[in-house]
């Protein structure tokens, strides 16, 4: 069973920092793309971030400049740092795995900013 354990959320304020982690296993990490989703109430889920196996990444608009996802090849994780917090970007922060047709999904991590 894909395991995708994520930590790092909480309360923090407008303008605030928070880091994301994500853990998997090596052979997941080695083949599949690796993302953050966020979903807000009432809000479809929407992809934040991503970064392949080769290392591109991907950032969403709504939070370029102040987002950066990397990963740890030795831990087989991955990392959503979130910088300049804005109330809009409270939601539950799911890590995900992707290859194809695939998809596993982390338990989700809540994010609240306070304005």
């Amino acid at each position: 069973q894909v395991q995708l354990v994520e930590s790092g959320g909480g309360l923090v304020q407008a303008g605030g920092s928070l880091r994301l982690s994500c853990a998997t296993s090596a052979s997941i990490f080695r083949i599949f793309t690796l993302g953050w989703y966020r979903q807000a109430p009432g809000k479809q889920r929407e992809l934040v971030a991503a970064i392949t196996n080769g290392g591109k990444t991907t950032h969403a608009d709504s939070v370029k400049g102040r987002f950066t996802i990397s990963r740890d090849i030795a831990k087989s994780a991955v990392y959503l740092q979130m910088d300049s917090l804005k109330p809009e970007d409270t939601a539950v922060y799911y890590c995900n795995a992707n290859r194809g047709a695939v998809n596993h999904w982390g338990q989700g991590t809540q994010v609240t900013v306070s304005s």
